[in-house]
C-alpha cells in the first residue's frame, strides 16, 4: 500500500504509474483513484516504512 501526500490530506492506494506530468493512482481492484501531477505531490510513500522503527522516515 502507498500513501500520496498532497497539501490537502493524503490519498492511499495500491498501485501508482508514472506519467510525464504526474502519478496515476489505482486501487486493488486496478479501479483508477486519482491522478496527482508532480507540482502537487509532496511525497508518495510505501506504507510498510510507517511500520518500521525508523525516525528518520516519520
Amino acid at each position: 500500500m502507498y500513501r500520496a501526500i498532497l497539501p490537502e490530506g493524503q490519498i492511499e492506494c495500491d498501485r501508482y504509474d508514472r506519467t510525464d506530468t504526474g502519478v496515476e493512482l489505482y486501487n486493488d481492484d486496478e479501479q483508477f483513484i486519482a491522478f496527482v501531477p508532480y507540482d502537487n505531490l509532496h511525497a508518495l510513500v510505501d506504507e510498510a516504512f510507517y511500520g518500521e522503527d525508523d525516525r528518520s522516515v516519520m
